[in-house]
């Protein structure tokens, strides 16, 4: 999704308190992302069976990025939230935005985990 595509989207006034706490996450993330050199290529990658809240590149390795939030650490934060079944539909998203490439790069899973005012990013989160 180009990224004003994906303003005229979130700018829609029916997304919820919800939605718009994950759009801020996501933004912060993205922020944080390119402060730490990474590039952005597409956000909010949507296919049948799964999302991909950030897809970006670091050198020569796409990163494929997964923004969690939670207020608190609470039944185990941001990071617990990221179920094995999550982990299956960022595989099969990923899978499906790999088929648009003709050479594949060396590719990774990235967790930017928010919890409350904290930020961890977590890399390689996924193995293959």
């Amino acid at each position: 999704m180009t990224e004003s595509n994906w303003l005229t989207r979130r700018l829609g006034s029916s997304r919820t308190s919800k939605q718009r706490s994950g759009d801020a996450a996501e933004e912060q993330a993205l922020l944080y992302l390119q402060k730490q050199g990474l590039v952005l290529i597409e956000r909010s990658f949507l296919c049948k069976g799964g999302e991909i809240d950030l897809i970006m590149r670091e050198g020569n390795c796409l990163v494929f990025v997964e923004v969690r939030q939670r207020k608190s650490m609470q039944f185990g934060g941001a990071v617990a939230s990221v179920t094995a079944a999550k982990q299956r539909r960022l595989v099969h998203a990923a899978q499906f935005y790999l088929q648009k490439i003709k050479v594949i790069p060396p590719c990774r899973f990235d967790l930017i985990a928010i919890d409350g005012e904290d930020m961890q990013w977590l890399r390689n989160i996924i193995s293959s």
